[in-house]
Protein backbone atom coordinates (compact mmCIF):
# COMPACT_ATOMS: atom_id res chain seq x y z
CA UNK A 1 0.00 0.00 0.00
CA UNK A 2 1.58 3.40 -1.43
CA UNK A 3 0.38 5.97 1.48
CA UNK A 4 0.47 4.24 5.35
CA UNK A 5 -2.91 3.58 7.19
CA UNK A 6 -4.43 2.99 10.19
CA UNK A 7 -6.08 -0.58 10.44
CA UNK A 8 -8.30 -1.83 12.81
CA UNK A 9 -8.60 -5.45 12.86
CA UNK A 10 -10.74 -7.47 15.09
CA UNK A 11 -10.04 -10.71 16.15
CA UNK A 12 -6.44 -10.26 16.03
CA UNK A 13 -5.25 -12.48 18.55
CA UNK A 14 -4.76 -15.75 16.21
CA UNK A 15 -5.69 -16.85 13.01
CA UNK A 16 -6.51 -14.68 9.91
CA UNK A 17 -6.70 -12.07 11.91
CA UNK A 18 -2.94 -12.40 12.97
CA UNK A 19 -1.90 -13.13 9.77
CA UNK A 20 -3.26 -9.82 8.58
CA UNK A 21 -2.26 -7.77 11.46
CA UNK A 22 1.58 -8.91 10.67
CA UNK A 23 1.19 -8.17 7.05
CA UNK A 24 0.05 -4.82 7.55
CA UNK A 25 2.69 -4.12 10.20
CA UNK A 26 5.10 -5.06 7.40
CA UNK A 27 3.87 -2.57 5.32
CA UNK A 28 4.80 0.53 8.05
CA UNK A 29 0.92 0.66 8.56
CA UNK A 30 -0.09 1.72 12.07
CA UNK A 31 -2.81 -1.74 13.21
CA UNK A 32 -5.12 -1.35 15.76
CA UNK A 33 -5.17 -5.05 17.20
CA UNK A 34 -8.50 -6.08 19.07
CA UNK A 35 -9.86 -9.49 19.98
CA UNK A 36 -10.57 -10.24 24.21
CA UNK A 37 -7.30 -12.07 25.17
CA UNK A 38 -5.07 -8.77 26.16
CA UNK A 39 -2.14 -11.09 26.53
CA UNK A 40 -2.50 -12.58 23.03
CA UNK A 41 -2.84 -9.15 21.23
CA UNK A 42 0.26 -8.19 23.16
CA UNK A 43 1.83 -11.31 21.88
CA UNK A 44 1.24 -10.38 18.38
CA UNK A 45 2.40 -6.85 18.34
CA UNK A 46 5.20 -7.85 19.73
CA UNK A 47 5.82 -10.00 17.18
CA UNK A 48 4.88 -7.52 14.60
CA UNK A 49 7.30 -5.91 12.18
CA UNK A 50 7.03 -2.27 13.79
CA UNK A 51 5.59 -3.20 17.43
CA UNK A 52 5.86 0.65 18.56
CA UNK A 53 3.35 1.29 15.81
CA UNK A 54 0.87 -1.51 16.85
CA UNK A 55 -1.52 -1.07 19.81
CA UNK A 56 -3.84 -3.64 21.92
CA UNK A 57 -7.48 -1.99 22.32
CA UNK A 58 -9.34 -5.18 23.88
CA UNK A 59 -13.14 -5.44 23.52
CA UNK A 60 -15.78 -8.51 23.45
CA UNK A 61 -17.60 -8.72 20.42
CA UNK A 62 -20.36 -10.78 22.82
CA UNK A 63 -20.71 -7.49 24.58
CA UNK A 64 -22.27 -4.34 22.93
CA UNK A 65 -21.43 -1.84 25.90
CA UNK A 66 -16.95 -2.64 25.02
CA UNK A 67 -17.68 -2.50 21.56
CA UNK A 68 -18.92 1.40 22.29
CA UNK A 69 -16.19 2.25 24.33
CA UNK A 70 -13.21 0.15 22.07
CA UNK A 71 -14.64 2.82 19.61
CA UNK A 72 -14.44 5.52 22.00
CA UNK A 73 -11.02 4.96 22.45
CA UNK A 74 -9.86 4.50 19.24
CA UNK A 75 -11.17 7.31 17.91
CA UNK A 76 -10.27 9.75 20.73
CA UNK A 77 -6.44 8.18 20.14
CA UNK A 78 -6.41 8.12 16.37
CA UNK A 79 -9.04 10.64 15.10
CA UNK A 80 -10.13 7.83 12.50
CA UNK A 81 -9.57 4.75 10.78
CA UNK A 82 -8.76 3.75 7.48
CA UNK A 83 -9.76 1.04 7.22
CA UNK A 84 -12.10 -1.82 9.81
CA UNK A 85 -11.51 -5.12 9.20
CA UNK A 86 -14.15 -7.15 10.93
CA UNK A 87 -12.56 -10.38 11.27
CA UNK A 88 -13.62 -11.52 14.73
CA UNK A 89 -16.00 -14.50 14.91
CA UNK A 90 -17.13 -17.49 15.84
CA UNK A 91 -18.66 -20.72 14.50
CA UNK A 92 -21.11 -23.40 14.76
CA UNK A 93 -21.64 -27.11 14.84
CA UNK A 94 -24.83 -27.82 16.04
CA UNK A 95 -28.37 -29.44 13.99
CA UNK A 96 -30.88 -26.61 14.06
CA UNK A 97 -33.22 -28.95 15.44
CA UNK A 98 -30.45 -29.12 18.79
CA UNK A 99 -29.94 -25.67 19.01
CA UNK A 100 -31.52 -23.32 21.46
CA UNK A 101 -32.70 -19.87 20.31
CA UNK A 102 -29.88 -18.13 22.72
CA UNK A 103 -26.97 -19.86 20.75
CA UNK A 104 -28.16 -18.64 17.41
CA UNK A 105 -28.19 -15.26 19.08
CA UNK A 106 -24.85 -15.13 20.36
CA UNK A 107 -23.40 -15.95 17.15
CA UNK A 108 -26.10 -13.40 14.98
CA UNK A 109 -24.62 -10.44 18.47
CA UNK A 110 -20.80 -12.08 17.82
CA UNK A 111 -20.29 -12.26 14.07
CA UNK A 112 -22.80 -9.98 12.97
CA UNK A 113 -24.02 -7.54 15.22
CA UNK A 114 -21.19 -6.57 16.10
CA UNK A 115 -19.43 -5.77 13.03
CA UNK A 116 -22.24 -3.50 12.20
CA UNK A 117 -21.54 -1.45 15.43
CA UNK A 118 -18.17 -0.65 14.49
CA UNK A 119 -19.04 0.21 11.49
CA UNK A 120 -21.62 2.50 12.51
CA UNK A 121 -19.27 3.85 14.91
CA UNK A 122 -16.36 4.55 12.22
CA UNK A 123 -18.76 5.59 9.50
CA UNK A 124 -18.83 8.86 10.21
CA UNK A 125 -15.28 10.16 10.38
CA UNK A 126 -14.70 8.02 7.04
CA UNK A 127 -17.62 10.42 5.64
CA UNK A 128 -15.90 13.69 6.72
CA UNK A 129 -12.68 12.74 5.12
CA UNK A 130 -14.08 11.07 2.32
CA UNK A 131 -12.28 7.98 2.16
CA UNK A 132 -12.34 4.43 4.07
CA UNK A 133 -12.28 0.66 3.37
CA UNK A 134 -14.07 -1.77 5.27
CA UNK A 135 -12.78 -5.15 5.03
CA UNK A 136 -15.44 -8.09 6.33
CA UNK A 137 -14.25 -11.05 6.96
CA UNK A 138 -17.14 -13.46 5.48
CA UNK A 139 -17.11 -17.12 4.45
CA UNK A 140 -18.50 -19.54 1.29
CA UNK A 141 -20.61 -20.76 3.75
CA UNK A 142 -22.06 -16.65 3.53
CA UNK A 143 -23.31 -17.71 0.30
CA UNK A 144 -24.91 -20.94 0.68
CA UNK A 145 -26.49 -22.87 3.60
CA UNK A 146 -24.54 -25.53 5.08
CA UNK A 147 -25.42 -28.65 7.66
CA UNK A 148 -24.47 -27.76 11.47
CA UNK A 149 -23.78 -24.21 10.39
CA UNK A 150 -27.70 -22.41 10.90
CA UNK A 151 -26.66 -19.37 12.80
CA UNK A 152 -23.26 -18.78 11.30
CA UNK A 153 -24.58 -19.40 7.85
CA UNK A 154 -27.13 -16.93 8.92
CA UNK A 155 -24.76 -14.42 10.39
CA UNK A 156 -22.82 -14.57 7.13
CA UNK A 157 -25.61 -14.14 4.70
CA UNK A 158 -26.59 -11.40 6.63
CA UNK A 159 -23.26 -9.24 6.06
CA UNK A 160 -23.80 -9.44 2.78
CA UNK A 161 -26.37 -7.52 2.80
CA UNK A 162 -25.46 -5.33 5.11
CA UNK A 163 -21.96 -4.47 3.67
CA UNK A 164 -23.61 -4.43 0.05
CA UNK A 165 -25.86 -1.69 1.22
CA UNK A 166 -23.46 0.08 2.96
CA UNK A 167 -21.18 0.16 -0.40
CA UNK A 168 -24.29 1.15 -2.56
CA UNK A 169 -24.67 3.99 -0.36
CA UNK A 170 -21.88 5.21 0.64
CA UNK A 171 -19.07 4.38 -2.47
CA UNK A 172 -19.46 8.36 -4.09
CA UNK A 173 -18.32 9.21 -0.43
CA UNK A 174 -15.14 6.87 -0.95
CA UNK A 175 -16.12 4.56 0.20
CA UNK A 176 -15.07 1.48 -0.21
CA UNK A 177 -15.88 -2.52 0.98
CA UNK A 178 -14.61 -5.36 0.17
CA UNK A 179 -16.16 -9.29 1.45
CA UNK A 180 -14.03 -11.30 2.09
CA UNK A 181 -15.04 -15.19 1.61
CA UNK A 182 -12.10 -17.79 3.16
CA UNK A 183 -13.31 -21.73 2.72
CA UNK A 184 -10.73 -24.16 4.91
CA UNK A 185 -8.26 -22.15 6.45
CA UNK A 186 -5.91 -23.72 8.71
CA UNK A 187 -7.16 -21.50 12.13
CA UNK A 188 -8.63 -22.48 15.51
CA UNK A 189 -11.81 -22.03 14.32
CA UNK A 190 -13.35 -25.32 14.95
CA UNK A 191 -11.53 -25.64 17.98
CA UNK A 192 -13.41 -22.32 19.26
CA UNK A 193 -17.03 -23.29 17.58
CA UNK A 194 -20.01 -23.56 19.46
CA UNK A 195 -22.06 -26.86 20.37
CA UNK A 196 -25.94 -26.47 21.31
CA UNK A 197 -25.33 -26.67 24.92
CA UNK A 198 -22.90 -23.62 24.57
CA UNK A 199 -19.57 -25.34 24.84
CA UNK A 200 -16.74 -25.48 22.65
CA UNK A 201 -16.58 -27.85 19.99
CA UNK A 202 -12.93 -28.44 21.07
CA UNK A 203 -12.12 -30.53 18.03
CA UNK A 204 -9.82 -29.48 14.83
CA UNK A 205 -11.84 -30.51 11.46
CA UNK A 206 -9.78 -32.47 9.28
CA UNK A 207 -10.42 -29.96 6.18
CA UNK A 208 -9.33 -27.47 8.72
CA UNK A 209 -6.31 -28.79 9.19
CA UNK A 210 -5.37 -29.14 6.34
CA UNK A 211 -6.44 -26.03 4.30
CA UNK A 212 -5.00 -22.60 2.87
CA UNK A 213 -2.62 -21.48 5.42
CA UNK A 214 -3.61 -18.15 7.48
CA UNK A 215 -0.34 -16.08 6.46
CA UNK A 216 -1.69 -17.10 2.19
CA UNK A 217 -5.26 -16.29 3.32
CA UNK A 218 -3.80 -12.94 4.69
CA UNK A 219 -1.84 -12.06 1.17
CA UNK A 220 -4.92 -12.88 -1.13
CA UNK A 221 -6.89 -10.36 1.22
CA UNK A 222 -4.08 -7.60 0.86
CA UNK A 223 -4.19 -8.15 -2.63
CA UNK A 224 -7.85 -7.80 -2.92
CA UNK A 225 -7.77 -4.37 -0.79
CA UNK A 226 -5.49 -3.18 -3.15
CA UNK A 227 -7.02 -3.79 -6.41
CA UNK A 228 -10.52 -2.28 -4.63
CA UNK A 229 -12.21 -6.29 -5.29
CA UNK A 230 -15.53 -6.33 -3.76
CA UNK A 231 -15.93 -9.91 -2.99
CA UNK A 232 -13.29 -12.54 -3.51
CA UNK A 233 -13.22 -16.47 -2.10
CA UNK A 234 -9.88 -18.18 -0.43
CA UNK A 235 -10.33 -21.25 -1.05
CA UNK A 236 -9.28 -24.80 -2.78
CA UNK A 237 -11.99 -27.05 -4.17
CA UNK A 238 -14.45 -26.11 -1.57
CA UNK A 239 -15.51 -22.68 -4.04
CA UNK A 240 -17.27 -25.61 -6.13
CA UNK A 241 -20.21 -25.32 -3.90
CA UNK A 242 -20.37 -21.57 -4.96
CA UNK A 243 -20.31 -22.63 -8.68
CA UNK A 244 -22.87 -25.61 -7.76
CA UNK A 245 -25.18 -23.43 -5.61
CA UNK A 246 -25.19 -20.21 -8.34
CA UNK A 247 -24.95 -22.42 -11.54
CA UNK A 248 -26.43 -25.50 -11.02
CA UNK A 249 -28.36 -25.56 -7.99
CA UNK A 250 -29.90 -29.02 -8.55
CA UNK A 251 -26.35 -30.65 -7.99
CA UNK A 252 -25.92 -28.15 -5.03
CA UNK A 253 -28.78 -29.62 -3.02
CA UNK A 254 -28.35 -32.97 -3.49
CA UNK A 255 -24.51 -32.77 -2.21
CA UNK A 256 -25.16 -30.91 0.54
CA UNK A 257 -27.49 -32.79 1.93
CA UNK A 258 -25.62 -35.84 2.10
CA UNK A 259 -21.71 -34.05 2.64
CA UNK A 260 -20.46 -34.93 6.65
CA UNK A 261 -19.82 -31.42 7.19
CA UNK A 262 -17.27 -31.46 10.14
CA UNK A 263 -14.63 -33.91 8.21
Amino acid sequence: METKKTVWITGASSGIGEALAKAFSAEGNQVILSSRNGQELERVRQSCAFPEKCFVVTLDLADPDSLDAAAKTVLEKFGYVDMLINNGGISQRSLVAETPLDIDRKIMQVDYFSGVQLAKAVLPSMLERKTGHFVAISSIVGVFGFPQRSAYSAAKHAMHGFYETLRAENEADGIRVTVVCPGRILTNVSLHALRADGHEYGIMDHAQANGISAEECAARILKAIRKNKKEIYVCRKDVLMVYFRRYIPALYYKLVSKVQPNL
